[in-house]
């Protein structure tokens, strides 16, 4: 059994408080044994307002949040997935982007965002992520973590199936889908979704989310997730406080379930 942590947060619009909350919840995990710790979507900063927002992106060797979490995994041993953190890219854009962090406070691995959260919605919610990030192209997966080999998406990602379908062929054994869920459409479609996701890999899923009302004015859903092969439900933390959330996941229900329903092995491909 591999033990491993969510943190559910309330990010603000302050960096350094973000950064020093980030850096607290490394240390608690480790400290209660979790061998690796994942965060939500836009755990750095949380901003609806992108002129304010603006002032606090930086590259990511100068972002607060990302040098918190390098220094507290690199104190404690413990391994980081973060959901992603809003960056200024190589190409001077901004980019929605994850990283995972080793124990030694390395970063291992990053991946941008490939999908934009473009639309609006009946609540007379507008969102239109494309005119200030550039979307990824590259699918990413991590091998020898601690969850074994660990596939990186972010949020709006998880809409799109083809993804799923490129880390499910990579044999994924846990697929990381960090979230800033709005209410209306995480009630109606987060919790299906997250276990057809983890039914289609054959993998286990882990979903840290951004809860409650943040500084920004937005409100997000909650209920971080860890979802086993099967689509059973291990955790749900709900939707009304933030926090650190415990599973135990044993790998080994992976190699089962990918036994009793072969549907990576069966699959064919279909012509467009």
């Amino acid at each position: 059994m591999t033990r491993i942590a969510l943190f559910q947060m309330n990010t603000g619009i302050d960096p350094v408080t973000n950064a020093r909350d980030l850096g607290e919840a490394v240390r608690q995990a480790a400290g209660e044994g979790a061998s690796m710790l994942f965060t939500p979507e836009m755990s750095g900063l949380l901003d609806r307002n992108r002129a304010r927002g603006a002032l606090s992106i930086v590259p990511e060797d100068q972002n607060p949040s990302l040098a918190a979490v390098r220094e507290a995994a690199a104190a404690t041993g413990i391994w980081v997935s973060i959901g992603s953190l809003a960056v200024i890219a190589e190409d001077g854009r901004w980019a929605n982007r994850a990283f995972v962090v080793n124990g030694l406070g390395e970063v291992v691995a990053r991946y941008d965002k490939m999908h934009m959260f473009d639309v609006d919605l009946a609540t007379g919610e507008s969102w239109r992520e494309s005119n200030a990030y550039k979307p990824g192209d590259q699918v990413v997966v991590v091998e020898a973590t601690p969850v074994g080999r660990l596939g990186l998406t972010i949020c709006y990602d998880l809409r799109f199936p083809a993804l799923f379908e490129a880390l499910g062929n990579r044999l994924c054994d846990v697929i990381a889908i960090p979230a800033a869920f709005t209410v209306p459409t995480g009630k109606a479609h987060w919790h299906v979704m997250q276990r057809a996701r983890a039914i289609e890999a054959s993998a286990f899923v882990v979903a840290a989310a951004q809860v409650g009302e943040h500084e920004d004015g937005r409100q997000t859903f909650g209920h971080s997730l860890v979802v086993d092969p099967w689509g059973d439900v291990l955790l749900d933390m709900g939707g009304e406080h933030s926090g650190i959330g415990f599973a135990e996941i044993d790998l080994g229900r992976i190699a089962e379930v990918r036994a009793q329903v072969p549907s990576l092995a069966n699959r064919r491909e279909i012509a467009k």
